[in-house]
């Protein structure tokens, strides 16, 4: 999977266009100041190390990023269609967290988290395409996304601090004293934690199945193993409809998730003109 300079543009200004749409005030102006800081690093990194984990390619990171945001949307109207209790929690916080979840993936104020493997073996034997950066002091991804939050005097909730913290789940040994309450009193109270690692879950199995399979044997892999699927072929997203439109400001949640329950609603970010003409010619 490769994403070519269009598309790397194209996603940084969806980006930037999501925080420009969904946020307000000084939290907005901060969070803009950060990603503006970040850019030129964030804009070609890559959403993890090895090719089988997912969107392991220049421009993966804010791709990853992205469809997080749009699953985390999608989930929480499963939630609410389906009894899920949501009230005490707001979509801001939601796609707060969705937006800063895997930050501490860009490294700290000066250095990368992951630099190219000059490691031909690894490269070819283990898919190890990225190294963790030695010069960039060792943290948790949740950690350092925190950390980095505070650097820009960037604000938030305790809800939104349990949303970036919780959610790798179970995955992260560190999340099992939240995760694993057995008394009523101490179990977490609010749903936005397993929203949004449900969330990063489907967004980083659909990027890996489009590594495994290629931009569009998925649905041709379905469709030749499943004959009653070709009845049903037509509601299928194609490559294209993966992800497309940001959350639209205020979004409020549906009953039923229909192909409108998303509205286009960007047009900002930053002109990184003078970087692509000096990387892509």
């Amino acid at each position: 999977m490769k994403l070519d300079e269009k598309q790397i543009k194209e996603n940084w200004k969806d980006l930037m266009g999501r925080i420009d749409h969904q946020f307000e005030g000084e939290r907005k102006e901060k969070l803009l100041e950060m990603y503006s800081y970040f850019e030129e690093r964030m804009m070609f990194a890559p959403a993890s190390s090895r090719e089988h984990f997912h969107n392991c390619f220049v421009g993966g990171y804010v791709d990853h990023v992205l469809r997080v945001m749009d699953c985390a949307f999608e989930v929480y109207n499963s939630w609410v269609s389906t009894g899920g209790y949501t009230d005490n929690y707001t979509i801001e916080e939601l796609l707060f967290s969705a937006l800063n979840h895997d930050l501490g993936k860009v490294g700290d104020m000066n250095t990368d988290a992951y630099i190219p493997n000059p490691s031909e073996w690894h490269r070819k034997n283990q898919g190890q395409l990225y190294k963790a950066n030695s010069e960039t002091p060792f943290a948790l991804v949740p950690d350092r996304s925190l950390f980095l939050l505070n650097q820009f005097g960037i604000k938030y909730s305790w809800n939104e601090f349990l949303g970036i913290k919780l959610h790798d789940g179970m995955y992260d040994d560190s999340n099992k004293p939240y995760l694993m309450g057995y008394n009523p009193d101490t179990r977490i109270q609010v749903n936005l934690p397993y929203v949004l690692h449900q969330a990063d879950m489907m967004a980083s199995r659909i990027e890996y199945e489009r590594w495994k399979f290629g931009e569009n044997g998925l649905q041709n892999v379905r469709t030749l193993k499943d004959a009653p699927m070709d009845k049903i072929k037509e509601h299928i997203p194609t490559q294209s409809d993966i992800y497309n439109p940001p959350v639209p400001k205020k979004v409020k949640a549906v009953k039923q998730v229909t192909p409108n329950s998303r509205q286009s609603a960007l047009n900002s970010g930053s002109d990184a003109s003078k970087l692509f003409d000096e990387l892509f010619g």
